[in-house]
């Protein structure tokens, strides 16, 4: 059982940046890989960031070049850095653990005003 908590979303204005935090109960030293999820308002949940255990990442076309996603092993967490935000940006942001099932964090609200 993996449980993940997520944090360090908030409201802040267009060209701005934030840190999102995501701490898990377990070594994620062995997990495949992580990643950040979104989901926008009447939208679906899409992927935004991958991170694999050997630390290649991958990224969603609309976010790439502005995020970035890195672990910490030690400290049993993953980030999402994001900057020149956009409000299309907007959305709740889940962490995800992808073992021999996915793990799911309760999401953190990121709102960019225009």
């Amino acid at each position: 059982q993996v449980q993940l908590v997520e944090s360090g979303g908030g409201l802040v204005q267009a060209g701005g940046s934030l840190r999102l935090s995501c701490a898990a109960s377990v070594s994620i030293f062995n997990i495949n890989f992580m990643a950040w999820y979104r989901q926008a308002p009447g939208k679906e949940r899409e992927l935004a960031a991958t991170i694999t255990r050997t630390g290649n990442t991958n990224y969603a076309d609309s976010v790439k070049g502005r995020f970035t996603i890195s672990r910490d092993n030690a400290k049993n967490t993953v980030y999402l850095q994001m900057n020149s935000l956009k409000p299309e940006d907007t959305a709740v942001y889940y962490c995800a653990a992808h073992t021999a099932k996915a793990y799911w964090g309760q999401g953190t609200q990121v709102t960019v005003s225009s």
